[in-house]
């Protein structure tokens, strides 16, 4: 019995190798010589010495992160904001069962589907001072007298950059929350009817309360990718106009491979993982508490 229980776990290590090298390889050795490199005064050309804390006391005084840092807070939370609530209407679109709902569902998939590089392509076009169709459309109202470059602009940069981000992000949202609403029993809303409850009541005392483990998850999971956008962002803006588009993942690009300041963007990094760890901390607390509670009441 105890040779066969060992074989079973040596047959089992074995089989778990080829996936603990390749997680070893593509992710956990990065992320250590990342960190390292956080530690150092590395300039791109130059040989590696060791700083200590001196990145990171200049990140401190850095007004440029601070302002990067500042910005990709209103990014996160407006995006995540808005592709829960809009994702939400979408999902209890979907759930009344319209006729060809399929096939509204694959074309709410396809702004998530495309690559985030080739979805701000297209938005660049869409917003072009000469033959964007948002300037053709607002002119035609007659809301513009003249057309506006929206990518360069102090004034709407951030708005138009959060559009393209919503576009992109709201499908992921309603697809998670839509098979959230299709694991509730129909029995409970029968219920609820027969107790009078109206459909904002039902929303609020069944949907809600039912959907809380996936809109933690959802939550979560949208405010640690929105935070770490960059392709769609970078090539709409480069982070302009005057850093006002520059979103802390930037920043530790243009630090890296603009000034050559790998060290110090490596810093940026580190720190972001540590924010990033903490909101996963808070995801898995709370899933873990929606577990022990669903366990009590079992």
């Amino acid at each position: 019995m105890g040779s066969n229980h060992t074989g079973k776990n040596f047959q089992q290590a074995q089989l778990l190798l080829p996936v603990f090298m390749l997680v070893m390889v593509f992710s956990v050795l990065p992320l250590l010589r990342g960190m390292y490199l956080g530690f150092t005064d590395y300039r791109l050309g130059d040989p590696i010495s060791f700083n200590g804390l001196a990145n990171y006391g200049q990140m401190l005084k850095d007004e440029f992160f601070w302002r990067s840092f500042r910005v990709g807070i209103v990014w996160t939370v407006v995006v995540t904001a808005g592709q829960i609530v809009l994702g939400m209407g979408l999902a209890l679109l979907l759930q009344r069962k319209a006729p060809f709902s399929s096939i509204y569902q694959v074309i709410i998939l396809v702004p998530w589907a495309m690559p985030p590089i080739i979805r701000a392509v297209v938005w660049r076009q869409i917003y072009d001072v000469d033959t964007g169709v948002v300037n053709a459309f607002f002119q035609s109202l007659g809301i513009l007298d003249k057309p506006i470059n929206w990518l360069t602009s102090f004034e709407y940069a951030i708005p138009a950059v959060i559009v393209v981000g919503l576009w992109g992000e709201i499908p992921k949202a309603a697809i998670f929350l839509y098979a959230g609403l299709q694991s509730i029993p129909h029995d409970l809303y029968e219920a609820g009817h027969l107790d009078g409850a109206n459909a904002f009541q039902s929303f609020r005392f069944i949907t809600l309360p039912m959907l809380r483990p996936i809109l933690a998850a959802t939550v979560s999971l949208s405010f640690i990718w929105n935070f770490n956008m960059f392709g769609v962002v970078w090539v709409l803006t480069q982070g302009g106009p005057g850093g006002l588009t520059r979103l802390p993942m930037l920043a530790a690009y243009e630090e890296a491979f603009r000034y050559g300041y790998v060290g110090y963007a490596a810093a940026i990094g580190n720190v972001m993982v540590v924010l990033l760890s903490i909101a996963m901390f808070f995801y898995l607390r709370i899933q873990l508490r929606e577990q022990v509670g669903d366990g009590g009441r079992r």
